[in-house]
């Protein structure tokens, strides 16, 4: 959650804050604030809203300076309110401090520093820090800073500045993503890569429990004992122009119509011509049970995963989500293998479930879309989606990605363990090549979903079935929906309806039928029979062939492929855009959806 930026160099800082913010309002947007240092003064400008906001206050009172820091934020401790907002500043107003995380003990501090004399003015964790830095300061930030980190327990990416160091910000790190970009007489920090793509390819990724003093033309890193740690710079090679909107009126949008060259991304590179065989940077292990770990959109893909691999592989798989996980008390072997999920690969609880399933000697195979990531770091093996930057919070693109990454492992599991011979594996890596043509047909032709949409945006409720795989989707189709549109949705496995959820169907009812499993095929079919009898209206999503639908569904949306173990990818495209056409007709702001953030970096 919450998005910080930094700079320090020769530079006008104030537009350089304010365009990183941009870039990284997706991560929260509840409030946002700058404060800049010059001529020994900590200037300070932060307003409850969107960034715009902060900006108008900008042009009115503009902040001049070469250093500072910014921050936009998503609320955990304090409403939204301009008090609330950071940077969050000590008593004087010397010390200025923006923090992602959670300061997990903020109240016990909070009392012991309203004893020691400090007053307090807004509700959040953050100004604990800024009490506690000032309470250690004697001249050297870099030691209060060091002191405080010893009595804060929680998640934090924090970056202070201080009225008596003018050449310098302290970064730290801790279960928080922290980036710093390397410049020519300018260094910057951000909580995503994406805010600096601008301005530098070269960063330095901070570990955990990491300090760096970033001054303008030296970046030193230490750990909390204050040694010296030596960093080598990575290289992004994420161009400027894929976190750009490039003509789309959404992020959303552009990430829709950007999936079939992120699955090709992802797919091509990893298939040997020569042998017609895909390879992976690490060969898998043949372990005789899988969990496969994430949350949200990422816990929908590996939910699907497990289905696949059981199906294609053989293999037991447990499908989990990551803050449930470690509270379970999962039983894990040493030769089992845990699959983590997560677009960001900075997803903290998808990180503490990964170092639980490492402290019990499990393999880790880490699917991220991020280089560089917490996860891609920790994990034993990595499985990079490429898909490219995702700004919008609504996950598209590194959904269908993740997808065909799970696709890609169950097919190489299931050819390890002599599942299918070398002939099945060649006829399901020809259409698994197919699936991004697949999705590029559909996307060729929307009218038919952008007229669902402006039939039925006025829905208060909306069910979705499926069977399997369909469930899986429709899984995912249902929060698609919730996430951006805030219209109440359910997805159900087909025959539970009757269990208890058919009670809800009325009539009028928006139902949205997933079949393309042929093996559940006359199934589904009586699950629609079911519904259409209490009244219902229908959308199905079909394969072709199944032309019997029509005399049951409303609305009808075919799609063709060869094998029904492979339709995940296609099915969930008219998903996606009936959710994103059904918020434009509502007036949504569909990149940054209330009360939610990109990439959850809290428990």
């Amino acid at each position: 959650m919450c998005g910080i930026v930094g700079y320090i160099g020769e530079g006008d800082v104030t537009p350089i804050l304010v365009k990183g913010l941009k870039k990284l309002e997706y991560r929260g947007y509840d409030s946002a604030g700058i404060a800049v240092l010059k001529n020994g003064v900590v200037q300070i400008s932060k307003a409850k809203g969107r960034l715009s906001i902060l900006e108008d206050r900008l042009t009115a009172f503009p902040l001049k300076g070469a250093l500072g820091i910014g921050h936009t934020r998503w609320a955990t401790h304090g409403e939204p309110s301009d008090v609330n907002s950071h940077p969050h500043t000590n008593m004087s107003g010397a010390i200025a401090v923006v923090h992602n995380g959670i300061i997990e003990n903020y109240l016990r501090l909070k009392e012991w520093l309203i004893e020691a004399g400090y007053t307090f003015v807004s509700d959040t964790d953050t100004e604990v820090i800024a009490h506690l830095i000032n309470h250690y300061y004697g001249g050297d930030l870099f030691e209060a800073v060091k002191e405080s980190l010893y009595k804060i327990e929680g998640s934090y990416a924090l970056a202070i500045i201080c009225a008596d160091n003018p050449d310098e910000i302290i970064a730290v790190r801790k279960d928080s993503p922290l980036v710093i970009g390397l410049g020519a007489n300018e260094n910057y920090i951000a909580s995503d890569i994406t805010a600096l793509l601008e301005y530098t390819r070269d960063c330095l990724l901070l570990d955990d429990k990491e300090i760096a003093v970033v001054k303008k033309d030296e970046v030193s890193v230490y750990n909390l004992d204050g040694k010296k740690v030596e960093k080598q710079p990575l290289k992004v090679n994420w161009d400027v122009a894929s976190a750009e909107k490039g003509g789309y009126k959404h992020f959303m949008l552009k990430e829709i119509y950007e999936q079939p060259e992120g699955l090709k991304a992802t797919l091509s590179p990893r298939i040997d011509k020569q042998s017609g065989r895909i390879t992976l940077n690490s060969p898998l292990p043949n372990p005789e049970k899988i969990f496969v770990v994430a949350c949200g959109t990422a816990y929908h893909a590996g939910y699907a995963g497990k289905l696949l691999i059981e199906s294609l592989a053989k293999i037991p798989v447990e499908a989990d989500i990551a803050s449930e996980f470690r509270y379970r008390n999962p039983i894990i072997k040493e030769n089992d293998l845990v699959i983590v999920i997560s677009q960001s690969g900075e997803t903290a609880d998808t990180i503490a479930a990964m170092r639980e399933a490492k402290r019990n000697k499990a393999y880790v195979l880490a699917v991220t879309n991020v280089v560089g990531s917490t996860v891609s770091r920790e994990a034993d093996s990595v499985f990079y989606t490429w898909a490219g930057p995702e700004i919008a919070v609504a996950s598209t693109k590194a959904y269908t990605t993740q997808l065909l990454a799970m696709t890609i492992i169950a097919l190489e599991l299931a050819l390890k363990r002599g599942q299918i011979n070398d002939e099945r594996y060649a006829q399901l890596l020809d259409a698994i090549e197919n699936i991004p043509i697949q999705v590029k047909t559909i996307l060729s032709d929307v009218t038919a979903i952008q007229r669902f949409a402006s039939q039925h945006f006025n829905a208060k409720h909306i069910f979705f079935m499926g069977r399997g795989l369909d469930h899986a989707i429709a899984m995912e189709g249902s929060l698609k929906l919730k996430e951006i549109s805030y219209i109440h949705s359910e997805a159900y496995a087909a025959g539970e309806l009757k269990h208890g959820t058919i009670a809800l169907i009325e009539n009028g009812s928006l139902v949205i039928a997933l079949d393309t499993q042929q093996h559940l095929h006359e199934k589904m079919i009586s699950n629609i029979k079911e519904v259409k009898a209490r009244g219902a209206v229908v959308i199905a999503i079909a394969l072709e062939g199944n032309s019997d639908i029509a005399k049951v569904a409303d609305h009808c949306i075919y799609l063709s492929s060869s094998e029904s173990c492979l339709t995940l990818i296609p099915s969930v495209i008219p998903l996606q855009l009936f959710a994103y056409y059904v918020a434009v007709e509502k007036g949504c702001d569909v990149d940054k959806p209330r009360n939610l953030a990109k990439s959850v970096t809290v428990e």
